[in-house]
């Protein structure tokens, strides 16, 4: 069996940056052990699988342990594949997922848009060991649908984390995402997600889909710029729109080839 597979650095205009993401193009849905045992071999934060169907595209993702129900680095780099190597005809394309609806994606010039749905975060007592494990104080902990929301004092804070990955990993969330006020943008953050065997997130779409709500809410603005402040960091240009959320972003691809199996 030959599957085609990409790698495509998402959120960034440059390789070496942003999140890398792998996309394997697929005739027919393969066994789930064996679509695991493919994101495991790749070793990156998400594997995305694609299955063309009547409309566009069947889209699952795969960390290097688990199925998720949402990823917008992935989403996004297979949006720009299709878009840019692969021929897709018109400006839009709609993915199918399992667990998060039809999710629509659109290029406008050189940004390709995300409509995502929106996680607005809900306040929350702060779990034990949360702060130790972090290694910072928080200024208030929210819950969401998967994730929890951790907002710290400043930028620097945020850049300067090192936080307990084993410890983390005990708290019952897919991730933690930290987060303070921007300096040279609206806000900042970053994504702990040891518990689905991501250490830490490069760049995390699905994560602004709390954060964006949350910032908008704070700053009064329904258009915000953000940044990831991981090692390889990464922008996104985003939007509250109510019930969803808009995050764009660049990609580029790094890698082409063949799966043998």
């Amino acid at each position: 069996m030959k599957i085609p597979i990409y790698q495509v650095d998402a959120f960034t205009s440059e390789v070496f940056s942003g999140n890398p993401a792998a996309i394997c193009l697929l005739e027919g849905w393969l066994d789930d052990h064996l679509l695991q045992a493919i994101a495991a071999e790749n070793n990156l934060s998400e594997t995305a699988f694609l299955v063309r169907n009547k409309e566009g595209y069947d889209l699952r993702w795969f960390t290097p342990v688990t199925e998720v129900a949402l990823c917008g680095h992935a989403t996004l780099a297979s949006a720009y594949l299709l878009f840019n190597h692969l021929d897709w005809p018109g400006q839009s394309v709609i993915f199918q997922t399992r667990k998060s609806g039809q999710l629509f994606v659109t290029r406008k010039e050189q940004l390709i848009e995300m409509d995502f749905p929106s996680r607005p975060p809900v306040p929350q007592a702060i779990p034990e060991g949360l702060e130790k494990a972090l290694g910072a104080a928080a200024e208030q902990i929210f819950g969401s649908e998967e994730d929890m929301l951790v907002v710290l004092p400043d930028e620097d804070t945020i850049r300067r984390l090192q936080p307990d990955l084993t410890a983390l990993a005990g708290i019952e969330r897919r991730g933690i995402i930290v987060t303070a006020k921007g300096e040279r943008s609206d806000f900042v953050s970053r994504f702990f997600a040891p518990r689905v065997g991501i250490p830490e997130d490069p760049v995390t779409g699905s994560a602004h889909c709390v954060l964006v709500p949350y910032w908008s809410g704070v700053l009064g603005k329904r258009v915000l710029y953000a940044l990831q402040l991981s090692r390889r960091g990464g922008e996104l240009f985003c939007a509250d729109d109510g019930e969803r959320v808009k995050i764009c972003g660049r990609a580029v691809l790094y890698l082409e080839g063949t799966i043998r199996i």
